[in-house]
């Protein structure tokens, strides 16, 4: 100090003095608590709360015995020695207080210290050995090297963790109140952080930790990227663990979780793939997931990428299973397409990228994909003629069923050519010129037999030749007001 006065007073040449100390542990606290041990001979305080603040001030300042008998440095390192007798709300609490002078603790080894008494503190205490592997050494002796101590243990398989831990660790909400940092570098220590974490319950806390920090902070580019290695740590369990302990539902959870931080394309096509590949037991709610970009409500883009991660793991071969997953799909997406049809940043681009990225064979009926187009229309009403035709590219007219054809037929927002593709899609309906002999009752004749099961056949004989006649006329009808339509553009 007093050099610095010195160097100040011959520097300044003004009346006011003053004197900024940058890079000082803990800052104002720091010094103030070391200011008080000088002043007070050699005596002050040391409890949990301060004692990482005075132990980096110690060591930033030189505070050693060679200095001074029973100096600030020999009396902090004595009462660490007690860590691991400390209580776990104590270890909470000093990793807390490691926030703001978190590059000190971790230099001098502080933060290795109480992250091994709090995994020990969680393994004593938990029902299963989370942390330490049955080769190791007993968990109450803190001399072992706690970067190798507590590394996960092999022994256990997803299967056995989640038969024997609740979803949520008696831990958990403790732990959600460190900033993100210390979880970083107690994920570390322990080994388990980004591609080495196969630990389903560390997933689970890392999952619920990230959904509180979306609850109550407003994630931002600039404040996303201190959480993108823990969320990444997580996308890496869940891969690891794959969807042995995470149903379709928790997939979509997982994704809506770690999609908000800063996440590399790598991790989001992973855990895309394990979505896409169960996509056969999702619902409408999952798929509806908010968009980010471009105006839109949903994120059509995602689902999009989904669908073609489920065609490409599941088109391989169509064997039965396959096919009827394959359908369940596609009657998904058609309700998918409903819903987000009236969305008005919705381009004609991406509505037809949702409605062909599943095969043809997905579809036994295409009235779903019809009823969307029609919402579109209704929702999008200054589309060009060309964007209306192209919009109905999608469709397979001859998987239409009768009635949305004579719907479309007459639907003013269908383009006349796309009307008239449906009408002939069905003349397969109409009875062939030598069905058309019989479709005059005068000429059917009937041999004569007085039996019932004959007279029954002749009832229903009767009845298909009504229905018959019937779609005649109203595709006649049709095609009447098509050439009525068709001429309006002549």
């Amino acid at each position: 100090m007093k050099k610095i006065l010195n160097h100040e007073e011959r520097m300044c040449h003004s009346k006011t003095l003053s004197i900024d100390i940058n890079d000082f542990p803990g800052g104002a606290e720091g010094f103030e608590l070391v200011s008080r041990f000088c002043y007070n001979r050699g005596k002050i305080p040391i409890t949990v709360y301060n004692v990482l603040i005075l132990h980096c001030c110690a060591i930033h300042l030189g505070m050693t015995e060679e200095v001074f008998n029973n100096n600030l440095l020999q009396q902090t390192e004595t009462f660490l020695e007690g860590i691991h007798c400390w209580t776990w709300n104590e270890i909470v609490a000093s990793l807390k207080n490691c926030d703001f002078l978190c590059s000190y603790a971790d230099n001098y080894g502080l933060l290795e210290k109480i992250i091994a008494a709090l995994t020990v503190k969680m393994d004593q205490n938990s029902e299963v050995n989370l942390f330490t592997s049955s080769s190791s050494s007993s968990p109450s002796s803190p001399e072992s090297n706690s970067a190798k101590r507590f590394s996960f243990s092999t022994q256990l398989t997803p299967k056995t963790v989640r038969s024997t831990l609740p979803n949520k660790a008696w831990w958990f909400e403790d732990l959600t109140t460190l900033p993100p940092k210390i979880i970083e570098k107690i994920l570390k220590t322990i080994g388990a952080y980004r591609k080495d974490n196969n630990n389903l319950i560390l997933t689970r806390f890392l999952l619920h930790y990230l959904k509180i920090v979306n609850q109550i902070k407003e994630i931002n580019c600039k404040n996303s990227a201190e959480y993108a290695g823990l969320a990444e740590t997580a996308v890496y369990g869940v891969i690891n663990i794959g969807n042995k302990s995470f149903s379709c539902k928790g997939l979509f959870w997982v994704f809506r979780i770690v999609s908000r931080f800063s996440m590399s394309r790598d991790f989001r096509i992973e855990i895309e793939k394990l979505i896409g590949g169960v996509l056969e037991k999702a619902t409408l709610d999952d798929l509806l997931v908010c968009g980010h970009h471009m105006g839109l409500y949903y994120d059509v883009t995602f689902v999009i990428r989904l669908i073609k991660q489920f065609v490409d793991n599941d088109t391989n071969g169509f064997d039965g299973v396959c096919v009827q997953k394959i359908k369940k799909v596609g009657r998904l997406v058609d309700k998918y397409l409903i819903e987000i049809s009236p969305d008005h940043n919705l381009k004609v681009a991406k509505f037809l990228a949702v409605a062909e990225c599943m095969p043809d064979c997905a579809r036994d009926c295409f009235d779903g994909v019809y009823r969307a187009i029609d919402i579109y229309l209704q929702s999008h009403p200054m589309l060009t003629l060309e964007e209306r035709t192209r919009l109905c590219r999608c469709l397979n007219y001859n998987k239409l069923s009768f009635e949305v054809c004579k719907d479309l037929a007459k639907n003013p927002r269908i383009p006349p050519t796309a009307a008239m593709q449906a009408l002939i899609s069905q003349q397969s309906n109409i009875p062939s010129s030598d069905e058309s002999e019989i479709v005059n009752h005068s000429q059917i004749n009937f041999y004569y037999d007085n039996t019932d099961s004959f007279l029954q056949e002749k009832k229903d004989m009767r009845q298909k030749l009504e229905r018959i006649d019937q779609r005649v006329k109203e595709l006649e009808t049709l095609c009447k007001e098509m050439k009525v339509q068709m001429s309006r553009f002549h």
